[in-house]
Parts: structure tokens; C-alpha cells; sequence
């Protein structure tokens, strides 16, 4: 037998609950990645057994059951998670508590229970992402979940799905103009507006510190960093270094900033710029930190919807708060500067540290080198130079892949593998160049990006993630050094980056699929994204506020955001009653008893075409419901009634209008989801 057949010939109950089971489905599958391993398992197996109970109508589990499924659920969340609080754990507990209601599914209060976590549900999913294809994916789970709420509330006979699927998505239609109005107008105040943070989330990106193979890992990771909007010509490839945290502080394993990194002294910086100026807007995606990575360098601070930047001595900005949704700001940077000339020795002090007992090889090769270099203020640029010179004709290769670093890490790279990523050479370089009494740090962020031809918008990925050097030179101060360049120019030359392997279901997929054509689908659902980026998640108040300015709001407030909200609703409700008034007088009254007739019994789940007489309705009662029941016999009697009152009326017309009345006020008084 079919399987459509099947399903066609399945009792209701059974029908409907499969339906639920595979829109609760639908809702939970796009964040169950984010979820520990064991939810998704659960959650598929307990549903499974659910449909299964369904299919063949057997009785629910007992309460028993429940109850120690609930108690496995609670100990894997908190063994999970060390809490029950929180983001995840919260998200993961609802999702498993979801599942596990579908097994106590008897009643009607039940049903709402599930439907309202459903719903919850399906907006979390935006907690994980807010990409256009998620809000589509929940768009038709939505629509799911109207369709199982509408199809609860056809209680009598067996309505088809499409004709509950055909009234939710009317009914979306209708609430779609109340959704944009709300959307343009009600006030984005923090924190009601955002998404929520959560410190125990772990997100991809730069971090706070340096791990020799942390930023290897970024570059399989193709998401979006942020994307750039310049105003003119973009820079030159070599100057797309968008500055990151700056790390000078070396235990022998990990980088992280200096202690002095916290303390905000632009002015120490000691930042002259020159040449043309370089504007541009960046849309940063959300990444939990308070990072503004700019161009190098940027003597003033960006421009921020809300809050403030503030820049460090180090040349980096943040704000203070963390970027928790989409961040859009404007910066203004100049590719030519200099900064840190007149730096005194004791503040360069920290920039020599180097921990004892670490690196002793490298360590042996800096004083060889300083040993060679000629005397004078060129010794510094001279070491710099030798360092450089070493990596190009030294064999060393650029990898995605070098293999696990050990104690020594600057030693392996220097003398034993003579391979690695960007954090492999920057790290190694700037050891090399503290042994050698040379002050150096390491500068984390992102080089280069890719145009989009579609949209002119420039998109940095993660995979875009990049370590650099910075050394100070007498007379010159802080300069960019980028060792990774000496081995593979075309990682900051021509914007190459290397590729992850492809797994085997992407290689099946995208295997023959033309090269140029994926660039281009890929180019332009970047680009739709783009787009969902700057007009819907972007929206913000300051975006609201010059909405209200368009339409003659000299000063506008989120005051003045409220009024106008309360006055289209207030407007709007009152035409709508109006309109619904005015219909109601342009009908003739008997035909408009019949058609309320027709809509209460349709709701009932009983077919009543606009066409069908009152007499056709009582028939269909009565097939539908046998007419034994005194409910169903008044409201045949109640129809035949009605029919009657226009087809063999009384004489006069206020005996007419008196059984009328009679008429309409049984209407609200008998039972029609009979």
C-alpha cells in the first residue's frame, strides 16, 4: 500500500499527531548542532516512540516512564552544563520537556501546553542564528504551527490539512500588516531589544588570547567576521589589516595583553597620520566581545548607534559594551601613519619579556644574529631583516596542518618542523626578535577579505583571521611585520586562502558543479544576506527615529515612537469596527444570520459551502452527527426555523423582525462545535 493512501486512510488523532510530531520536528532540527550530543538522540527517540504509539493506537506510557525520562533529562543538563540556568542549558532542557510532553498528549490544555513551547522554541532558534535562511526555515514552521493550532480547533469530522494549511496562511497574511507596523515602530530599548548574553556560549572568532594552532582553526571556518561598505576606492590589498587585540604578554605557552592593554591612554599612543583618508561602514556579526576592529590605523573614534569607543596605546578599539547582536558603525583610517616613536625604554620594557627555561635554540639563534648585526641605530632593522631573510630561504612551508607544537614551540618552529600557520610564524618571529633585545608583540585580527561583485560589499570570514608582528624601531617606532608573508605572498597578497578538504557529502554535491557558477550563487546569497542584514536585523532606533523625521517628527523621541504605535492601532481598530458595522448594515439581516450559521458550523468542522441553505445545513448535521443528540436537534430545529422565517414569513413586519431577533440571540446561546 501507498504511503500517501496510508496516511489518507489513518484515524485522525493518528493523522493530526503525526502532523505535530513533524512540525515539533521541524522547529527543533536547526539547533540541535548547538545542543550536547545526547538532546538530539533523546529528543528523536522519544518522538519516534510517540509516532509510534500513534500509528499503531496504543496506549501513552505511563507516568512512571515520564518521570524517569524527566529526571535523565534534568542529570544530562546539568552534567552538561553545571546548571539549569543560562542560555543552553535552558534551550536544551525546553526542547527535551517539549518532547516529553508530546508522551502526555490527552487533553486540550495539553495540546496548548505543546503549542506554546513550540512557538517559544521557534525563537530560539534565533539565539544561534539570524541568517535569512533560518528566518525562512521559521517561516515555514510557523506556519506549521498555525496549521496544527487551526486543525485542533476543527473538532467535528475530518477537515483536510490543506484547509487548515489554507486558513493559517490566510490568517498569517491578515496579521502581517499588524507584524510591520510593529517591526517600524515599537521602541528597540535595551535590554528588551537583543539577543540575550550568555558568557557560558562559546562563539567562533578572534579570541582574547593566543594559543599556538587557535587561529588554525578559524581558517576552516567560513562564516562571516563582518562585512565592509567603502565610500571610495578600497585600499591596497597589502594595507587590509583590520586590527584585533594585541597580545605582549608571553608565559612560554599562551599570549595574552598586557596588563597596561586595559588601561585607555589614546594619547600615548603617539599617532600622526597622513595621505588620503580611507571611510568605510562595517556590519560586524555578533561575537560576544567588545571589539571594533578597524582598519590600521584609525585616530578617531568610530561611530556607534549607542555607547562609545575608546582607544588603547596599543592603536585598538572597543566599546563598552559586547557585541551581542548585528553591530553597524562608520571609521575613518589612514593607511599611512606611524605611532610610538618617542616611547621611553621603560615602556618598552614589557615588549622584551621573555619567559626563563623556554626556547633556549631560539633563544641561541638571536644572539648569533645580534652578534652579526652591525652597531648603530640600523641594528634593529638589521636583525628584522636577517629574521625575514632566514623564513624565505629557510624551507619553511605554509599549513593548515603542522602538527601539535610541545613545550618549546618557537624552537620546533625555528629548527625542527619549519611549518605552520600565520600564529606559528608571528609568535616564533617576535621570540626571536625579544632574544635579539629588539621590543616586538604579536597583533591578532583580520587581513584581507573578498569583494562581492553583486552587492560591492567586502566580506571578512573567519577563515580571513590573521597574526602579524610588531616590532619598534628607533626613530621609526611601531612597524607592521608580517613574517607569514616571507613563506606564502599570496595569503596577504592576493587574498588566496587555503581551502579545508571537503567532506564526502560536499564532494558528492559540489564535486562537478562549475567553479565560477558557485562563486556566483555563493556571491549572491551573500549578498541577499547582506541585504536581510542592513534593513531588517540592522534596524535600529536611530533608524526608527529618522523613520519618525521622514514623516514630520521635528525631535523625535521613543515617546513620540509609543504615541504613534497607540494612534495607527487606535486608528486602525476603530476602522476596522467601522468597516465591520458598516457590512454588517449593508447585508440583508436574515442573510447575515445564515452566513454567521455557516461560519460557526464550518468552525465546527462541518463543510457548509457559501452556497448551502439552511435546510442543506440541517441535513449535514444530521449525517454528520446521526441528529440524536438534543444539541444537534436544536440546531436543526434552530435551522429549519431560520428557513422557514424567510420562505413562509408571518404577516406583518414587526411579528417578522420580533422572530428575527429571537432567532439571533439563540444563535449565541446554543452549542455549535457539536
Amino acid at each position: 500500500m501507498k504511503l500517501p493512501g496510508t496516511l489518507n486512510q489513518l484515524p485522525r488523532d493518528t493523522r493530526d499527531t503525526l502532523f505535530m510530531l513533524l512540525v515539533i520536528g521541524w522547529v527543533v532540527a536547526p539547533m540541535l548542532s548547538e545542543l550536547p550530543l545526547w538532546c538530539g538522540p533523546l529528543t528523536g527517540a522519544v518522538m519516534l516512540w510517540r509516532g509510534t504509539l500513534a500509528w499503531r493506537g496504543q496506549a501513552l506510557p505511563s507516568r512512571w516512564w515520564r518521570l524517569g525520562l524527566l529526571l535523565v533529562a534534568v542529570a544530562a543538563t546539568l552534567l552538561s552544563f553545571r546548571t539549569l540556568l543560562g542560555r543552553d542549558a535552558g534551550v536544551t532542557l525546553v526542547v527535551v520537556l517539549l518532547a516529553l510532553k508530546t508522551l502526555e498528549l490527552r487533553a486540550q490544555h495539553d495540546a496548548y501546553v505543546v503549542f506554546f513551547l513550540s512557538f517559544f522554541l521557534m525563537l530560539t532558534n534565533f539565539f544561534y542564528s539570524q541568517s535569512l535562511l533560518t528566518a525562512a526555515v521559521m517561516l515555514i514552521a510557523l506556519w506549521g504551527l498555525l496549521t496544527a493550532l487551526v486543525n485542533a480547533h476543527l473538532p467535528v469530522g475530518r477537515p483536510p490539512l490543506w484547509q487548515s494549511a489554507r486558513t493559517a496562511g490566510g490568517m498569517a497574511l491578515l496579521g502581517a500588516p499588524i507584524m510591520l507596523v510593529l517591526f517600524l515602530l515599537f521602541p528597540r530599548m535595551a535590554p528588551l531589544w537583543g539577543l540575550p548574553g550568555d558568557a557560558m556560549a562559546g562563539r567562533s572568532g578572534l579570541s582574547s588570547d593566543m594559543t599556538v594552532g587557535n587561529i588554525a582553526s578559524l581558517a576552516l571556518d567560513d562564516s562571516v567576521a563582518m562585512r565592509i561598505n567603502f565610500s571610495g576606492p578600497p585600499p591596497a590589498q597589502k594595507d587590509l589589516y583590520f586590527r584585533g587585540p594585541v597580545l605582549s604578554n608571553f608565559d612560554g605557552v599562551r599570549w595574552r595583553p598586557s596588563e597596561a592593554a586595559g588601561v585607555w591612554r589614546a594619547a600615548e599612543a603617539d599617532l600622526q597620520v597622513q595621505g588620503p583618508a580611507v571611510a568605510y561602514q562595517v556590519t560586524l556579526e555578533p561575537n560576544q566581545r567588545p571589539w571594533l576592529l578597524t582598519l590600521d590605523a584609525t585616530p578617531s573614534a568610530p561611530e556607534l548607534p549607542q555607547g562609545r569607543a575608546r582607544m588603547s596605546a596599543e592603536l585598538q578599539w572597543q566599546q563598552d559594551r559586547q557585541a551581542t547582536a548585528l553591530l553597524r558603525y562608520q571609521a575613518t583610517s589612514y593607511p599611512q601613519f606611524s605611532y610610538g616613536k618617542n616611547q621611553s625604554p621603560a615602556r618598552l620594557a614589557p615588549y622584551l619579556a621573555l619567559p626563563s627555561g623556554f626556547n633556549p635554540r631560539t633563544l641561541a639563534l638571536a644572539q648569533t644574529l645580534r652578534r652579526e648585526a652591525p652597531a648603530g641605530e640600523g641594528a634593529n632593522s638589521h636583525l628584522v631583516q636577517a629574521a625575514l631573510e632566514r623564513l624565505r630561504t629557510g624551507g619553511f612551508v605554509y599549513t593548515l596542518e603542522p602538527g601539535l607544537s610541545g613545550r618549546d614551540s618557537a624552537d620546533e618552529f625555528w629548527f625542527d618542523r619549519k611549518a605552520g600557520f600565520c600564529e606559528h610564524f608571528a609568535a616564533g618571529f617576535v621570540i626571536l626578535m625579544r632574544g635579539a633585545g629588539v621590543p616586538a608583540r604579536v597583533v591578532t585580527g583580520y587581513q584581507g577579505g573578498e569583494r562581492n561583485n553583486v552587492d560591492g560589499f567586502w566580506t571578512v570570514r573567519q577563515s580571513d583571521a590573521h597574526a602579524w608582528a610588531e616590532v619598534w624601531l628607533p626613530g621609526q617606532g611601531w612597524q607592521r611585520v608580517d613574517p607569514t608573508s616571507m613563506v606564502a605572498p599570496m595569503r596577504t597578497g592576493s587574498f588566496a586562502r587555503l581551502e579545508p578538504q571537503r567532506g564526502v557529502l560536499a564532494q558528492a554535491i559540489l564535486g562537478n558543479v562549475n567553479p565560477r557558477f558557485a562563486l556566483n550563487l555563493r556571491a549572491s546569497w551573500d549578498a541577499l544576506n547582506n541585504r536581510w542584514n542592513q534593513w531588517v536585523l540592522n534596524y535600529t532606533q536611530a533608524k526608527q527615529l529618522d523613520l519618525l523625521k521622514a514623516i514630520g517628527f521635528e525631535a523625535p523621541s521613543w515617546e513620540d515612537l509609543i504615541l504613534l504605535l497607540c494612534a495607527i492601532v487606535v486608528t486602525v481598530s476603530l476602522l476596522g469596527a467601522g468597516w465591520s458595522a458598516w457590512e454588517r448594515q449593508r447585508q440583508d439581516p436574515w442573510l447575515r444570520l445564515l452566513a454567521q450559521a455557516r461560519a460557526r458550523l464550518s468552525r465546527a468542522g462541518l463543510p457548509a459551502p457559501d452556497n448551502s441553505t439552511a435546510r442543506e445545513l440541517a441535513e449535514q448535521l444530521r449525517a454528520a452527527q446521526g441528529g440524536t443528540s438534543t444539541e444537534v436537534q436544536a440546531l436543526m430545529d434552530w435551522l429549519l426555523r431560520l428557513e422557514a422565517l424567510r420562505y413562509a414569513p408571518p404577516n406583518g413586519h414587526s411579528s417578522h423582525k420580533r422572530q428575527l431577533t429571537t432567532l439571533q440571540h439563540e444563535l449565541r446561546r446554543l452549542r455549535w462545535g457539536v
